[in-house]
């Protein structure tokens, strides 16, 4: 059996190397550089790799009818295999969420059929996807398997929770699958808060993690701050917890704020 030389291997993981990085510019392009502006919202996000190359997914994009597109997903697995399915599953949305004749629903079981027809059985993603009306601040949405989504509302100064609890099973998952959407109005000076597993289950020295109680707790102080300032609150509490401990798992936050 001929052995490789050390040569040989050098140079293969020379081109890893540039693979990988090749890999996450094509993935940086992905992410929403210069996110658009949306009527009457304000919104602030983060988004780190555990790996180089990240399964999660974020997006916001204009439909018809003066209606906006919002997304965050997570694909199952980590490194390049799952961010070749993220790249799929942003790529199929977009083009369907044009057709869905305003029904959410109808978008995420196409995206649904496309993703189980096209990616290996092991991956699938969780995925929360709203469509905003501006002028009645209406948000139609499925949440297929998306840690729920939490609205911050105020109730003459009490902080209330409205979770955008989860009924679908992740897309990709089963064929057949269906969805359906549900209406949720939003008022003025709420605040959404979206995150993925990544938040969730970030961990400590010891294995602990952060968790759900956490991030509630600390929501609980956060009603009429902006989202840039809910958004590092969270980003620095989950930084602090892991006391330097490096991300286990691609983390993706998205804070908005209505402001009309």
């Amino acid at each position: 059996m001929k052995m490789s030389s050390d040569s040989e291997i050098k140079i293969d993981s020379g081109l890893l190397r540039l693979d990988l990085r090749t890999a996450r510019e094509v993935q940086k392009a992905f992410i929403p550089q210069n996110p658009p502006s949306i009527p009457g919202l304000e919104y602030e996000t983060f988004y780190k790799a555990a790996h180089g190359v990240s399964g999660d997914y974020y997006d916001f994009f204009r439909l018809s009818g003066g209606r906006w597109g919002i997304a965050i997903g997570d694909v199952s697995g980590k490194g390049m295999g799952a961010a070749l399915i993220m790249a799929n599953l942003r790529a199929s949305f977009r083009a369907q969420a044009q057709q869905s004749q305003c029904d959410p629903a109808v978008a995420v079981k196409r995206v649904n059929q496309l993703l189980h027809e096209s990616s290996p059985i092991q991956f699938y993603a969780s995925l929360f996807y709203a469509e905003y009306d501006p002028p009645t601040r209406t948000l139609a949405y499925v949440n297929a398997g998306q840690n729920p989504p939490i609205v911050i509302r105020d109730q003459g100064g009490r902080t209330e929770f409205l979770r955008l609890d989860s009924d679908g099973t992740p897309v990709g998952l089963f064929e057949n699958a269906s969805y359906k959407s549900v209406n949720f109005q939003l008022e003025t000076g709420d605040v959404l808060v979206a995150c993925t597993d990544g938040i969730i289950e970030a961990e400590n020295q010891e294995g602990e993690l952060w968790g759900q109680q956490r991030l509630e707790s600390l929501l609980s102080t956060c009603y009429r701050r902006t989202p840039r300032v809910v958004l590092q609150s969270i980003v620095q509490a989950v930084a602090t917890f892991g006391k330097g401990r490096g991300p286990m798992d691609d983390m993706t936050l998205v804070v908005l704020q209505v402001q009309v």
